[in-house]
């Protein structure tokens, strides 16, 4: 099997990932804005199906069954490996995830919702065990390097940008975890880009960009969000396979 990375960077060395299988996900997209779970959070029961701003952590269920009361039951639990997101991982749509830069700690993560392909906006070459990771799993890598918005003259390219957004409205790559480095600027700005494309208010872009992005939220990258000309992102993209979010321009 051929093994391939999509990427928009200069070549880096390592394994890459391979292209999976396709799926086509159902789902709708809501205007909460989403709140961050910080690193040190441990997730137990995962729901990929659940609203945009519902916490991704259930209730314990304190019910107990014939297998919970069997003999030896807490002695397994105690060894069931434990879950732990990345920081400022969030649900942005159905099936499209955004957060810091993974590490080995939240690769069971990773495996536990299901993660078909990621999008990687770090400059950096990707990590040798989180390639193998992605190889593993059979997890599609989209490479973007992308750099951020800072004075002087540093702009995110607007054709990277577009490209990155392509990948995310073609639901064959659901689900997929959007990430930079911290998971604040970049990712902000694509995240804030595609909120463009549902059509929601500028205010609401930016107090989700200002959620995650605190405490140094940029005005560039604000700007760069306000000023993006969503009819540039059209022409990259299959209508056949657009998510069936209902806010989609």
């Amino acid at each position: 099997m051929e093994e391939k990375e999509r990427s928009s960077c200069p070549a880096s060395t390592g394994t890459d990932s391979p292209v999976t299988n396709v799926a086509e996900p159902e789902g709708h997209s809501h205007t909460l804005v989403p709140q961050p779970l910080g690193s040190a959070t441990t997730v137990t029961n995962m729901e990929l199906a659940v609203t945009p701003g519902t916490p991704l952590v259930n209730e314990p269920d304190t019910s107990t069954t014939n297998e919970e009361s069997a003999p030896g039951a807490t002695e397994r639990s105690l060894h069931d490996p434990v879950v732990i997101p990345p920081s400022n991982f969030a649900m942005v749509a159905p099936f499209v995830y955004r957060s810091s830069f993974p590490s080995k700690k939240h690769f069971p993560f990773l495996k536990k919702i299901g993660i078909k392909s990621i999008i990687t906006l770090s400059l950096e070459p990707y990590p040798p065990q989180n390639l193998q990771f992605l190889q593993d799993h059979h997890i599609t890598l989209f490479r973007f390097c992308m750099p951020g918005n800072k004075e002087p003259f540093v702009d995110i390219p607007k054709k990277t940008i577009c490209a990155a957004l392509a990948v995310v409205l073609d639901k064959r790559n659901h689900p997929i975890l959007i990430h930079c480095n911290k998971g604040k600027h970049r990712t902000g700005c694509v995240v804030g880009c595609l909120r463009r494309l549902q059509n929601w208010s500028h205010t609401a872009i930016f107090n989700e960009y200002r959620a995650y992005s605190h405490p140094k939220s940029r005005n560039l990258d604000q700007q760069f969000i306000e000023l993006f000309d969503v009819s540039t992102v059209w022409p990259l993209v299959d209508p056949l396979y657009l998510p069936d979010w209902p806010t989609l321009l």
